[in-house]
């Protein structure tokens, strides 16, 4: 099957963090340091993207600044001619690393926080980070990067939705995304403690609303409703394998960030096959393209083109198989299971903490 061009390459450097977020969408077994591509092994991907079409580049992980060669790889990247946004937590950036990363060609940072807070952002993050993220949010002003702030939405900070589009404002963020947690990973295996109420919910959309308009001209802001909360599914990515690659820490190339959950699929490895190779013929990328793997009532639906029967890893995750229509659509025969887990949810709010395989998790 034929297939468009992709525009934007994930590049997951690494699944080490410092940060323990009990939403992260990494996998639950995540790649250690000794399982991640080497630099050449990433300059051979950006290489390979870049030949054909990718323009933008997301260098993220885990943490991206743990790795010792970033400045080598954005040097790169901009060689390339690839539009580079570094995706961080900001512990680690110093001012002189920051300084090496302008240097080296990167041209935009993103900064996540997790809430207004600082008492709840730390327990969230589960470290110690508002004052290190407050301190490289300064440098990134100050030496003139594009800027965004990214901040996952949730139970326990959504009630503050306003002052958390304050405090973007107040740190100059030139766009804000307002990112509803998605169901993957660490994140489905917390959800019921991250799952919103209906009811914050549509306050939380009424403030944000508000507050484009309000931020007009001086901060774009994101703000999409979280998929158990919507009528009909998103179209991810703008179907499977249509626009977008992801390279995990270990070479695995995938559609989206999330596929690796779908057990039932084989993705190919960069260290093995071209990205020309992955992206036009491997089985992986082939499996959900054009409409003829589609159930019903996905197959015979008017919406089949719109949102092509909504996201595949959320269909595995909470039915077992991919092909079957993702459980967000109101059309879906499992529609049940996500009136289930938007029950309300008053008990106390515990996390199972982000961590690498094998160490301790923390209470």
């Amino acid at each position: 099957m034929t297939s468009d061009r992709p525009t934007t390459l994930l590049a997951e450097l690494t699944h080490r963090c410092p940060l323990h977020c009990p939403y992260c969408s990494n996998p639950l077994e995540m790649v250690r340091a000794e399982g991640e591509l080497g630099t050449e092994d990433w300059k051979r991907v950006f290489t390979q993207a870049r030949a054909l079409g990718v323009l933008q580049l997301g260098l993220s992980g885990g943490e991206p600044l743990v790795r010792k060669d970033l400045e080598e790889l954005a040097a790169h990247a901009r060689g390339l001619g690839l539009y580079s946004t570094l995706v961080t937590s900001g512990l680690g950036l110093t001012r002189p690393r920051a300084e090496r990363l302008r240097d080296a060609g990167l041209e935009h940072i993103q900064i996540s926080i997790q809430d207004s807070d600082p008492d709840i952002a730390e327990k969230i993050a589960g470290v110690s980070s508002v004052k290190q993220k407050r301190a490289a949010v300064a440098i990134v002003k100050e030496l003139g990067f594009a800027f965004s702030i990214n901040v996952v939405l949730h139970r326990a900070n959504l009630d503050r939705l306003g002052a958390i589009i304050d405090l973007a404002g107040d740190l100059g963020a030139d766009r804000l995304e307002l990112a509803n947690t998605q169901y993957y990973g660490w994140g489905l295996a917390n959800r019921d403690a991250l799952m919103p109420t209906r009811a914050q919910v549509d306050r939380a959309h009424e403030i944000a609303k508000e507050a484009i308009q309000r931020y007009r001209g001086r901060m774009q802001i994101i703000f999409v409703l979280p998929d158990y909360y919507e009528r009909y599914p998103k179209p991810c990515y703008g179907g499977w394998g249509k626009l977008y690659i992801v390279v995990s820490p270990d070479g695995r190339v995938l559609p989206c960030h999330a596929a690796t959950q779908i057990t039932t699929l084989t993705f190919e490895n960069a260290r093995d096959h071209s990205l020309e190779y992955i992206w036009h013929e491997s089985p992986g990328f082939q499996a959900f393209r054009g409409d003829a793997w589609m159930k019903e009532p996905c197959r015979s639906c008017e919406r089949k083109t719109l949102d092509f029967g909504g996201c595949r890893c959320q269909a595995f995750a909470l039915t077992g198989d991919a092909a079957n229509t993702d459980p967000v659509c109101t059309l879906s025969p499992k529609h049940g299971l996500i009136d289930s887990a938007i029950g309300e949810h008053t008990g106390p709010v515990e996390y199972a903490y982000r961590v690498l395989s094998g160490e301790p998790r923390r209470a």
